[in-house]
């Protein structure tokens, strides 16, 4: 069974490349931004695949750096 891995808005702060809360904010309510899997009293969860789908798409300057 594969284990699942869930990022909070921390974790997508970090891997956009630190940036601001307000801005993690406005990328994450995008419509096109994956649905959160929960909302839990610390905030929202996604999946972890799913944002980084996305940032595949999206955010293709992010995969260049880390080569």
């Amino acid at each position: 069974m594969k284990p699942i891995r869930l990022m909070g808005a921390h974790e997508i702060r970090i891997r956009l490349g630190g940036v601001s809360r307000q801005r993690a904010y406005q990328i994450t309510s995008r419509a096109d931004f994956p649905k959160p899997v929960a909302d839990l009293a610390q905030g929202k969860v996604w999946l972890t695949e799913d944002v980084e789908a996305w940032m595949k798409v999206h955010r293709r300057d992010l995969d260049e750096s880390e080569d």
